[in-house]
């Protein structure tokens, strides 16, 4: 551990400490003390009703609510019931399904926007992006029932397998993974259109970028989508990596959508599984809150994984993006 050590030697004798080779005053150690202090005590605050959670879910039933934060005993056939009690795992894959093609979708298209929001000069772009970030001013409610209008019409609500797909759809587990993707296609359909706010995201980072490594390359004879592709996507890997944490997330613990598109179990993403299991087992159910608590843990857990594998990007990605107006 560092020496600390009083200076004796300069004006500020009585005003500050050597912590190894830095000399700090003490106004600069309170305000940095507080600061640790506050991040301590921001972090206890969300961290402990995941603790409580986790400690819960490990309970037996008659002490699931109790104040007790160490179980005893451990219930780790919780787990295992869960498991039982519902189709978890196909829940999951739905969820990994839906939100890998979510995430990878809105990525690409709005990072297409973005770069020729950013890189083309026309008359009228200034407007056209206002009214793309006006766009995020109109809250969801207000689309819903079109876009539910919008794909009863297309037959993608609850399609029924035709006639002359079925040997193909129920006869083999392709085909059946393939029907059943065709089914979950309203959950992340309009992500081919991009979001307007990864839209004002990517543009920002894109505009940090030197102009002339693209008019090199289009001097080189490469294409927009070239350059799009080979130089402006590279380089701004960051910002698709937050952008592809963001929709992957949102997706993951998206309720609404499946609640208003999905009919068959065999559909349902792991929030609307979760929202089975709590009408069966919570309130009004059979009140075995232990399993409900369990398939929280099992649902928090990817994305408490996800965020730590991804954060050095993610937190490069949010400190460039917004340099340059």
């Amino acid at each position: 551990m560092a020496a600390v050590k009083e200076i004796n030697n300069t004006p500020f004798k009585n005003n500050g400490i050597t912590i190894g080779n830095k000399f700090y005053t003490y106004s600069t150690l309170l305000q940095r003390t507080l600061f640790v202090a506050l991040l301590i005590g921001l972090t206890i605050i969300f961290f402990v009703p995941f603790v409580w959670l986790i400690s819960a879910s490990l309970k037996v039933r008659s002490e699931v609510f109790n104040n007790e934060w160490i179980p005893d005993p451990v219930a780790w056939e919780n787990y295992e019931n869960v498991w039982d009690a519902a189709p978890v795992l196909t829940w999951l894959w739905n969820s990994v399904v839906v939100g890998f093609i979510s995430a990878t979708v809105v990525t690409l298209s709005s990072a297409s926007v973005a770069w020729g929001f950013s890189y083309f000069r026309y008359r009228g772009r200034d407007f056209l992006f206002a009214l793309v970030l006006g766009s995020m001013m109109l809250p969801g409610v207000v689309t819903m029932i079109p876009v539910f209008l919008i794909w009863n019409k297309l037959g993608l609500i609850n399609p029924e397998v035709p006639d002359w797909g079925a040997t193909f759809f129920e006869g083999n587990f392709l085909g059946r993974e393939i029907w059943r993707r065709i089914g979950q296609i309203p959950l992340w359909g309009g992500n081919l259109f991009g979001s307007a706010f990864y839209i004002f995201l990517l543009r920002q980072f894109y505009l940090t970028l030197p102009r002339e490594l693209f008019e090199a390359a289009r001097v080189d004879g490469a294409s927009y989508f070239q350059i799009w592709r080979m130089v402006a996507l590279p380089l701004t890997r960051n910002a698709l990596i937050v952008v592809f944490i963001f929709e992957f997330k949102a997706s993951w613990v998206d309720l609404l959508k499946p609640l208003i598109y999905l009919r068959r179990t065999e559909l349902y993403t792991m929030p609307l599984g979760l929202k089975s299991l709590l009408d069966q087992f919570g309130n009004g159910g059979e009140m075995q809150w232990e399993i409900v608590l369990a398939a929280s843990v099992i649902v928090t857990l990817p994305m408490v994984i996800i965020f730590f594998i991804g954060q050095r990007y993610f937190m490069e990605g949010i400190a460039t993006t917004g340099l340059k107006g």
